[in-house]
């Protein structure tokens, strides 16, 4: 059974989809009118801008759903049966599915990266990358810190970021490499994504799904804060709400799908982080990329 997933903030580069704008029609149109729908010319910036501007996450999470929609034109038809994204690529495997168009879905991202970007810059706050220690050590010592941090994203075993006020990311820092983690590395962000944090924007992004038409998936999503199959357009909407403030269970994700028959991976997007992690949740399962 072939799945298709979609990466998240992170896997931009300069360069990314400028191969695919120049050899296809279709892709070419597609990314040309996200220009109209944004406002500015986000292709430049792809094509030719500097990092600091991709880095921008105004910037970042648009320019890696454009990638990976246009990415996905070169796996139609390829029969996959399941979708899920990392983060902001559950919002790509919502067009992947038939859920999303691309203009909404763009409108979406754009609107929930301000949103993002606001809430970061009104709450200084941190993200930290785990290594080497359990989850459920991590959550322990989480719980247990004076101010908010919790765990964010959880990548593959042994690799958990977590999220939350700058302090108290630091000091737990402190407390789980004192446990045994083998690094504990603060993130280049500046923002506590999944997190209570990102409540503001959460609320922002919430009416801005409202009023979007979500359509039935044409094959099941395995979504972030679930983990499990979902097709129905209003539990997708609260799933992808609930999102910003909630962990990305990747690692829960991946195993249920591999459990529910899943055994080739396509990674539809730019990068090749998901495959990673997905070798690492289960060696046994095929890896692959779209482009």
């Amino acid at each position: 059974m072939k799945v298709l997933v979609f990466p998240g903030q992170g896997s931009q580069f300069i360069g990314m989809g400028k191969e695919l704008y120049d050899s296809r029609k279709d892709v070419k149109d597609l990314m040309e009118s996200a220009n109209s729908i944004l406002g500015f010319d986000i292709l430049s910036i792809m094509f030719e801008g500097t990092d600091e501007d991709l880095k921008r996450t105004e910037v970042t999470q648009p320019a890696i759903f454009i990638h990976s929609v246009a990415a996905l034109k070169t796996v139609n038809g390829i029969g996959a049966e399941m979708v899920a994204g990392h983060s902001l690529g559950e919002f790509s495997a919502l067009v992947g599915n038939g859920v999303l168009s691309f203009d909404d879905g763009l409108m979406l991202v754009s609107e929930r990266a301000k949103a993002m970007q606001a809430a970061c810059d009104a709450n200084p706050s941190s993200m930290a990358a785990i290594l080497g220690l359990a989850d459920e050590k991590v959550e322990e010592i989480c719980s247990g810190i004076d101010g908010i941090v919790v765990p964010a994203n959880y990548n593959c075993p042994g690799q958990l970021v977590i999220s939350g006020e700058t302090s108290a990311v630091e000091k737990a820092c402190e407390e789980l490499k004192a446990a045994g983690a083998k690094r504990a590395l603060l993130l280049p962000v500046n923002g506590a994504f999944h997190s209570p944090l990102m409540k503001p924007a959460q609320e922002r992004l919430a009416v801005a799904i409202e009023n979007t038409k979500f359509r039935k998936a044409t094959i099941p999503v395995y979504q972030n804060i679930t983990t499990t199959a979902v097709s129905d357009p209003e539990e997708i909407k609260r799933n992808l709400i609930a999102q910003l403030t909630g962990p990305v269970k990747w690692t829960q994700s991946i195993q249920n799908m591999i459990k529910d028959g899943a055994q080739q991976f396509i990674e539809v997007g730019p990068g090749k982080t998901l495959q990673g992690l997905i070798k690492k949740i289960n060696s046994e399962v095929e890896v692959s990329s779209a482009l």
